[in-house]
């Protein structure tokens, strides 16, 4: 049994694409796809930067999904592969969760480029530049993040926004929380606490405007069963209805993203092979969580050895 799984924010990097747009026209379709849908040479933005524009949140997640969506295409038009007959469940890291619903056929791409345009957008302007920030607690287990963070909030934010990996958990609220949980580390008996070079305090309570714009915007996006079960980052479960997509979708702005509690219950639900696609950067935290392979498939190279194996 197999999951395939796409990246989160970070993932992006100035040529990301290119490569496979030069090989494939099914890539660049895609690409063009994702162009037309938002208005905006995003494809030129991915290949050519200027990175600092790159990183900004409205343009990174619809980037991440449009170079993750483009690798599965090439896999699946050209590699003759169907996700429905090669995957039993479909997972996606906060914005990849997006590209996993249309991976899976629930949203279709044009819809999903405007929604994370959108999404990107309220997630940045939800809380003034300097307000928050987001923390890596390294060898930190659940319990103790959550320590760490109820001791540092004194009447402010300050949240777990992720549970990674095992050793892997992510603080998000007010800065000075943050910075205060950063410092508490060492007397937890956490390894590092590791300031985040992010914009916006994401995945905490302070993204509720975000939320409530995704809210309103979703109601009127077509969402339709996905081909397989996704596992939602909020409930580490599998959901199919669309109304439960919708508002786990929602949940999710402000929620935690469970990826150690959600790689665990796939692992337990039979899955034995992990499939990610467009980076290479889940692989290396499922390591530490589970032991099952994960195959991070990025380049035509990556595809074209797939499609021989899957």
């Amino acid at each position: 049994m197999r999951a395939f799984i796409f990246p989160g924010q970070g993932s992006q990097a100035v040529g990301m694409g290119l490569a496979l747009a030069d090989a494939s026209p099914v890539a660049r379709e895609t690409f063009q796809e994702v162009d037309d849908a938002i208005g905006e040479n995003l494809f030129r933005l991915m290949t050519q930067g200027p990175d600092e524009t790159l990183m900004l949140t409205e343009h990174a997640q619809a980037a991440i999904m449009a170079n993750a969506i483009a690798t599965l295409r090439v896999l699946e038009r050209e590699g003759g592969v169907r996700l429905a007959e090669k995957a039993a469940f479909v997972a996606g890291h906060s914005l990849g969760e997006y590209t996993a619903l249309c991976a899976a056929g629930a949203i279709d791409l044009a819809t999903t480029a405007r929604l994370l345009k959108l999404r990107g957008w309220a997630m940045q302007e939800a809380v003034p530049p300097g307000v928050g920030g987001m923390a890596a607690l390294l060898g930190a287990m659940i319990e103790q993040a959550q320590a760490i963070a109820d001791t540092a909030a004194e009447g402010e934010v300050c949240a777990i926004a992720n549970d990674n990996a095992v050793g892997q958990v992510v603080l998000s609220g007010h800065i000075g929380a943050i910075e205060r949980a950063v410092a508490l580390c060492k007397e937890h008996g956490v390894k590092k606490g590791m300031l985040l070079p992010v914009s916006a305090p994401f995945h905490c309570s302070l993204m509720q405007p975000a939320a409530d714009q995704m809210e309103h915007r979703l109601k009127a996006a077509r969402i339709d069963a996905p081909l397989v079960p996704l596992y939602a980052n909020v409930l580490a479960a599998p959901i199919t209805d669309p109304d439960i997509i919708r508002a786990r979708l929602v949940d999710q702005v402000t929620g935690v993203v469970r990826w150690r509690e959600s790689m665990l219950a796939m692992a337990a639900a039979g899955v034995e092979q992990f499939v990610e696609f467009g980076a290479k950067v889940l692989g290396p935290l499922n390591k530490r969580t589970v032991e099952v392979e994960t195959l991070s498939v990025v380049t035509m190279a990556d595809i074209e050895a797939l499609a021989k194996v899957i």
